[in-house]
């Protein structure tokens, strides 16, 4: 079967690659049948060394049921040589970190609202329709002020240890 792809060429740390249509049995940087053009990703994308690339025999090796990788084929998508390819099942990579974990905190908020909606209902139903008369509270707030007095305080950790 064959791919177009990429074939690593340069320096450490300084990669130029070549576009090369390769049977798929042969190594990345190995036997290739003919080089397509070239890339550089050192180079901003602005510049026209870049990329390099033969349309034409692109478009005869892709007739001919080459199979272009998935880099590739975002190149000659962008290139206008084939139609551009579906985007990857990681759209948040794209997106830098620090814009992501606004964009999280803001669909967990959406979440949260979604969820206490319903709550919300059935508390309103569960409610009782006659709020308590003024009377019963007041005699239950003599209670509450009992039970704090007879609750026995919390002794520091320094003498408990003493004993």
């Amino acid at each position: 079967m064959l791919k177009l792809r990429l074939s690593m060429g340069g320096t450490k740390k300084r990669p130029v690659y070549k576009i090369v249509v390769a049977d798929s049995r042969f190594p990345r940087d190995g036997r290739f049948i003919e080089k397509l053009g070239y890339f550089n990703p050192l180079l901003p994308k602005d510049k026209k060394d870049r990329l390099g690339l033969e349309s034409e025999r692109i478009k005869y090796w892709l007739s001919q049921g080459a199979k272009p990788t998935t880099r590739v084929a975002r190149i000659l998508g962008e290139n206008k040589l084939i139609e551009m390819p579906a985007a990857g099942n990681n759209p948040n990579k794209a997106i830098p970190k620090k814009d992501r974990k606004k964009q999280d905190a803001g669909a967990e908020k959406k979440e949260d609202k979604k969820a206490d909606a319903p709550k919300a209902e059935e508390k309103k139903a569960d409610a009782p329709k006659e709020a308590p008369k003024a009377e019963e509270k007041k005699a239950d707030a003599p209670k509450a002020e009992k039970k704090k007095a007879d609750a026995p305080k919390e002794v520091p950790k320094a003498e408990e240890n003493k004993k």
